[in-house]
């Protein structure tokens, strides 16, 4: 969520394609990637994409008959206001209860949990040196 624009599923896998493609994809190589066995038809994907546009998370450019769309906003970016609204709407603001409720709830391997406590040792190191 960026300034109150909530993506839809379906907006996520559009945006997800449109940061894996690269440059400016069209209408047709976002079809083509996020959907390459016809799951959605062109006139859906070039509404999605459209409607992003008037979020704010793509810019189009018209060539020719084909328009070329841009990302305005980074996936880290999204990813980010996404968890912060999560954890405010769902847990109260509280990331710790988020990490509790992942960790209780998920089925984590060994290897999982070692990857989450070097991941913790490593920002905890980050934040003794600041």
């Amino acid at each position: 969520m960026i300034n109150g624009k909530k993506l839809t599923p379906a907006e996520w896998e559009i945006m997800d394609a449109v940061w894996n493609l690269g440059a400016s994809p069209s209408v047709r190589d976002v079809l083509e990637y996020a959907y390459p066995n016809g799951e959605k038809a062109y006139t859906t994907v070039q509404t999605l994409m459209n409607l992003l546009e008037k979020k704010g998370l793509l810019t189009r450019k018209k060539i020719g008959l084909v328009n070329f769309y841009t990302a305005t906003r980074q996936r880290e970016e999204m990813i980010a206001s996404e968890t912060r609204h999560l954890i405010s709407r769902v847990f109260r603001g509280s990331a710790p209860a988020l990490a509790n409720f992942l960790i209780a709830e998920e089925n984590l391997s060994l290897d999982d949990i070692q990857n989450i406590k070097s991941l913790l040792k490593e920002k905890e190191k980050q934040l003794k040196e600041n």
